[in-house]
């Protein structure tokens, strides 16, 4: 069991209600796999930015912050890969 909480903002939440419902769920189940390891094979922290990384979900980009003190994973964005960044 994991000591990591997981959250998501508001715009977090309005991403993934306009994602297509084919990839609702390998997203989620990515997502929810965050907190036994905030540091996935695939991911890769974000240059210029403190503590955001990204995760590659096939066309789409979960980005997310990691914070320590307060063991909390953020859920920021959720977006096409063209979109994305």
């Amino acid at each position: 069991m994991s000591d990591w909480t997981l959250q998501y903002t508001r715009s977090a939440l309005k991403d993934l209600e306009k994602t297509p419902g084919e990839m609702v769920q390998r997203i989620l189940d990515a997502i929810n796999a965050l907190p036994d390891n905030p540091r996935p094979a695939g991911s890769k922290k974000l240059k210029g930015q403190e503590n955001r990384h990204r995760l590659r979900v096939g066309d789409y980009r979960v980005l997310y912050e990691i914070h320590k003190k307060e063991v909390v994973i953020l859920v920021v964005r959720i977006r096409h890969r063209k979109d994305a960044y």
